[in-house]
């Protein structure tokens, strides 16, 4: 198992919490976002999911990964 932390900006309540965690699940890893710090650690398998494929769920949802 890998971990990642994403700086996510455009969070800002739970509602937003809920679907970056759902984007990130969706992709095939597991999250857990910190509001405080706008950042989401990651939980994934490198042979089943990359970084990038969660970055673009995230992004999907209209949030900003800052790379």
């Amino acid at each position: 198992m890998s971990q990642a932390v994403l700086n996510v900006e455009g969070m800002s309540c739970n509602h937003c919490v809920n679907a970056v965690e759902g984007a990130v699940a969706e992709a095939g890893a597991s999250g857990k976002v910190d509001l405080a710090t706008k950042q989401v650690t990651i939980d994934y398998n490198i042979d089943q999911v990359t970084v990038e494929a969660i970055i673009a769920a995230i992004e999907e949802q209209g949030y900003d990964v800052i790379k």
